[in-house]
């Protein structure tokens, strides 16, 4: 089973390569963001718990989350394996992943402090479709203009210098423990995440 968890700071290129393993893998790239978005839209049951707790300024559960995580795992196109992205964020959440999951592939992406704030502090999103470009690797044709749709780009507050530095101390207060905590259990693989994402790719392949 490709049953993947995919570790490391924001910034990091843990999504654009799971977009590629996804691809090339036939398995679905799921983050908790899109599983939260989802529900709230669909007015589930977890969506409308959801919905209520973000609206309050809390933050949700780790149970809550879990169930989220749990109900999206049971579909059908999860079956051959599946990307986490952003799940398990906490020990608590790990530990209730293994209590569903017995293989798990954890994927750490190893990355220096200075290229994430250089890679965040760069990008820029699509108002209209959310593509994403970086000013420096990945500029668009026309600046200021999506190449796909003609929307307009801009940049995001959390990809603001203060939000990016808080971001990462969140990680490493919440997150960064998961890395002793797989590596106790012999699952976690490093990746050098400083390297193009399709050379990455390779290395990625090579690896599972």
């Amino acid at each position: 089973m490709n049953n993947f968890v995919f570790l490391g700071p924001p910034g990091a290129g843990k999504g654009s390569l799971a977009v590629k393993v996804a691809e090339d893998y036939k398995i679905p790239h799921i983050s908790t963001g899109d599983i939260f978005r989802a529900n709230i839209k669909a007015q589930t049951p977890l969506g409308v718990k959801v919905k209520a707790i973000i609206d309050s300024g809390s933050l949700v559960s780790d149970e809550l989350t879990f169930e989220l995580v749990k109900d999206r795992l049971a579909q059908d196109d999860c079956k051959n394996g599946y990307i986490l992205d952003g799940f398990p964020r906490t020990i608590p959440q790990a530990e209730m992943l293994d209590g569903l999951v017995a293989d798990l592939k954890v994927v750490n992406f190893q990355i220096s402090d200075d290229i994430v704030i250089g890679r965040l502090s760069t990008r820029r999103v699509c108002k209209a479709c959310g593509a994403n470009y970086n000013i420096k690797t990945l500029p668009p044709k026309v600046e200021g203009i999506c190449d796909k749709c003609g929307g307009e780009l801009y940049q995001r507050d959390d990809d603001k210098q203060e939000s990016i530095l808080h971001r990462m101390d969140v990680y490493r207060e919440q997150t960064e423990p998961l890395i002793n905590y797989y590596k106790n259990k012999g699952k976690i693989t490093d990746l050098d995440a400083s390297i193009e994402t399709d050379i990455l790719l390779g290395e990625f392949k090579r690896l599972f």
